[in-house]
């Protein structure tokens, strides 16, 4: 797939666009779901309006090096705006939808962008908010023009407005796309990627598209793909492994990209469709197992018997790598077709380990999920597991032209992971000295712990570096480890595990709302808020069970010895996350500082009385008592290796 190959240039976004308008034409694009119908469009459409789009932007005065903002949902106008901004030359920044205005303004004052091309209303709303906070920003260009003929203000204008724009720059001058397509270079900065900002604002990791096309190139190497292939794209097209799943991969290999109607839809639009390829995060795949254990609670007890033997059929078989035919036609045929997976021929996750447990439900379902490595900074991923080489401990091998070696390794081979690509990003958006901290010569230093498989050579990630703990008294553990396994659990949604230079470990635990509030009901249990709820004892009792469970699967030195449940969810808005649902242990431990004390002194109940700030702006006090659970004793702690 690469340009050599090909015998042409095949360095940028927009020549591989070009490309596959004038050899498949006619052929479907990408499909956009609107008012319960499937809109399609094809290679020569999608083309049409990116020329048109490009044309439009540069009337407005965009210029080759400077930087266009996207923000919105995943919607065909995004890829059409990048894939244009990059035709003039000029950088793309996708900002998460769910960005607020401090980090909206950040962004858009450090990359100085002259233009953002916003979805709908609510995007444009939170732009013209920003006031003096953007003053670099000349012009704001909707998609849906629902809800905007309240505004007067001078730099917002139109999708359609742009188009015409565009339209009659073309008329003027008929060769200006081509002029630009032919001056555009692979080596030049496309696109500015935001970094997951664990502990800050987000660095912008400066990609050229020359590079990302091989990398992707080489990834079709690893994992085929094809013409007929569908994949629907419902992860955040800020994240890096969404801007090669949807953006560059259809251009390279011509898989068919899906747009759902909303983000609300997304699985439900999935399910009509039945996609051949899927990326899903982490948290979506914990989500989706979590939603058929929760359907089963309301089932008869012969369906109850009957996913339970399924599963254990499943369970037993995928240990000697492969599916139980008896589990396949007695539960997971029809299971599979509910969710919409039966046609699927490559799954994914990745921006963070998937817990075995969620990994092993899946791989008994018979969906042949893989778990994927990499960072923003080597073009996403760079690790998956080889076919018919599934591990769910591990993250797979590495692709051809990347090498991974650990670094300052232990006594159990674990030390910090660094990897070395030729395809890795241009430096931090003016940020030299975090560069230069990053890279050490041509290797990436990627802050992450790991250690290869003495009996496949897979590489195996535990936590992030500055995350692996110890207790004061010498036992080491992976707080990360022990969250997936709790979250694994239906009715948790979050957990936060603690420890580091503390006598024991413990945990604070977010439950499930969704499904929780579904069992009070079915038990008649009253509550009127999501704090309410949490501070039921019957709710608790409930996580006590769950969590001894996770107990039992752990080495007793590193169990869980107490926990409570948070009065609220955990969320990005509040910075206790990142936009790709990480957790941020510094903030966690700032703003909890006084209930995790508590958690250790010995106390019965944490009295809690705080303020919840809404995106709408109102607040909700909080005040309420957190039941502290001790769990039944774990032997002696002793040294133990990392989880």
């Amino acid at each position: 797939m690469s340009a050599a190959v090909q015998g042409e240039r095949l360095d940028t976004f927009p020549r591989l666009l070009a490309r596959n308008a004038r050899q498949h034409g006619a052929e479907i694009a990408y499909r956009e779901k609107r008012l319960g119908i499937w809109h399609q469009t094809s290679w020569a459409e999608y083309q049409a309006r990116v020329e048109g789009i490009a044309l439009g932007l540069h009337s407005l005065g965009v210029q080759r090096g400077d930087a266009v903002a996207l923000i919105g949902d995943n919607r065909p106008d995004w890829l059409c705006g990048e894939v244009a901004a990059h035709a003039l030359g000029a950088m793309s920044l996708g900002i998460y939808r769910d960005a607020l205005h401090d980090e909206v303004a950040y962004l858009l004052d450090h990359a100085a962008a002259p233009v953002v091309l916003a979805e709908d209303e609510e995007q444009v709303d939170k732009l013209l908010e920003l006031g003096a906070r953007a003053n670099s920003l000349r012009h704001i260009v909707y998609s849906d023009p629902r809800g905007m003929g309240k505004y007067c203000d001078q730099r917002l204008l139109s999708m359609e407005e742009l188009l015409r724009l565009g339209e009659a720059q073309r008329r003027n001058d008929a060769g200006a796309y081509a002029r630009m397509l032919d001056s555009g270079s692979g080596e030049e900065v496309a696109i500015l990627c935001t970094t997951s900002g664990t502990t800050s604002h987000p660095k912008l990791a400066m990609l050229q598209s020359g590079r990302f096309i091989e990398h992707c190139a080489a990834y079709l190497r690893y994992d085929p793909r094809g013409a007929g292939d569908e994949y629907v794209s419902m992860q955040p097209l800020p994240w890096i492994i969404e801007q090669v799943y949807a953006v560059c991969l259809p251009l390279l290999c011509r898989m068919r990209v899906n747009f759902a109607e909303e983000p609300e839809t997304a699985m439900h639009d999935m399910r009509e469709l039945g996609p051949t390829l899927l990326l899903l995060a982490p948290r979506a795949w914990e989500q989706l197992a979590a939603q058929v254990r929760a359907r089963m609670m309301d089932a008869s007890r012969l369906k109850q018997w009957i996913f339970e033997l399924g599963l254990r059929l499943g369970m037993r078989t995928i240990v000697q790598g492969r599916v139980s035919r008896a589990a396949h036609w007695l539960l997971f045929r029809a299971l599979k077709d509910r969710l919409g997976l039966s046609r699927l021929a490559s799954a994914t996750t990745g921006g963070a380990p998937l817990g075995p447990e969620t990994f092993r439900f899946f791989l008994a379902m018979g969906v042949p999920l893989r778990q994927l490595y990499g960072q923003t900074e080597l073009i996403g991923p760079y690790t998956l597991h080889p076919p018919g080489e599934v591990d769910f401990d591990s993250v797979g091998v590495a692709f051809e032209g990347v090498e991974v070696q650990i670094r300052n390794p232990d006594e159990q081979g674990v030390g910090e992971i660094a990897a070395r690509s030729r395809n890795r990003f241009a430096g931090y958006y003016k940020n030299e000295s975090a560069t230069r901290e990053t890279l050490d010569g041509e290797w990436m230093l990627t802050g992450d712990a790991g250690y290869f498989k003495p009996q496949n050579g897979h590489l195996v990630v535990i936590d992030r570096v500055k995350d692996l703990a110890e207790t004061s008294g010498g036992v080491r553990f992976s707080p990360q480890f022990i969250e997936n396994k709790l979250k694994f659990c239906p009715y948790i949604a979050e957990a936060v595990v603690l420890g580091d230079g503390r006598p024991e470990i413990a945990a604070l635990i977010c439950i499930r709302f969704s499904i929780m509030s579904k069992w009070a009901e079915k038990k008649r249990i009253a509550f009127t808020t999501y704090s309410d709820l949490a501070a039921r004892p019957e709710i608790c009792e409930i996580i006590c069970r769950e969590v001894a469970a996770v107990n039992e699967t752990l080495p007793p030195a590193q169990r869980i010895g107490r926990f409570l449940l948070l009065y609220k969810e955990l969320d990005a808005d509040d910075g206790e996350l990142t936009r790709t649902r990480k957790v941020r242990r510094g903030k966690i431990n700032e703003k909890y500082d006084d209930i995790i004390d508590a958690l250790y002194s010995g106390a019965q109940t944490v009295a809690v009385d705080t303020e919840i700030a809404f995106q709408d702006g109102s607040t909700q006090r909080i005040r309420t008592r957190l039941q502290v659970v001790e769990m039944q004793p774990a032997r002696p702690a002793q040294e133990g290796a990392p989880a």
